[in-house]
């Protein structure tokens, strides 16, 4: 990853860390290769990242589970305080699956947090990557993804919308959802 792509990273890192309630469980889908998990270490609970091109792994906290969201997904119900996706949700073709799980996988008044980029970024992102400065992670796979569209498809599987607001002069979206409480 080159400076311009952490620089990027950590911006959605902050505003999705801010959601995050000291303890939580989490399963971040589309973790890389856990660096974010990692670099939340003692702050949360015991929670998981999935990721197709990630590295298996066991550490202190959490574990690294190498494959793609796929419904169901290995866990039981009410598993997690919060599930993540940083900069993944255009990369899944079917949200809807995506959406059934959240609702499943969250406890009582947990949250589904996601940071969802702007399609412009896509013309951003790869001059960078033609500039050398950027990696840019697979755009290939962003399937020409609308941001309004979030809304709907999360709702639709009984979430609540809590808060959407951009950021990044207004090229991201951050959106979070909450498992209502019956």
């Amino acid at each position: 990853m080159k400076a311009v792509d952490r620089f990027l990273q950590s911006q959605r890192e902050r505003k999705v860390r801010a959601w995050l309630k000291p303890g939580a469980r989490v399963l971040d889908i589309g973790c890389h290769q856990g660096e974010f998990l990692g670099r939340l270490g003692a702050a949360i609970g015991p929670s998981a990242g999935l990721d197709p091109l990630a590295t298996p792994r066991d550490s202190t906290g959490y574990r690294i589970i190498a494959r793609p969201f796929a419904e169901p997904v290995d866990f039981p119900d009410l598993s997690f305080d919060a599930i993540i996706l940083l900069a993944t949700l255009e990369h899944i073709r079917d949200k809807a699956p995506l959406a059934r799980e959240a609702r499943r996988l969250l406890a009582v008044g947990g949250r589904l947090i996601m940071t969802v980029p702007s399609p412009r970024v896509d013309d951003i992102v790869h001059t960078l990557v033609r500039l050398g400065l950027a990696d840019g992670m697979s755009l290939e796979e962003h399937h020409g993804f609308k941001p309004e569209d979030t809304r709907a498809i999360f709702e639709a599987a009984g979430l609540q919308l809590e808060a959407h607001e951009t950021f990044q002069l207004g090229l991201n979206h951050l959106f979070v959802f909450r498992q209502p409480k019956t």
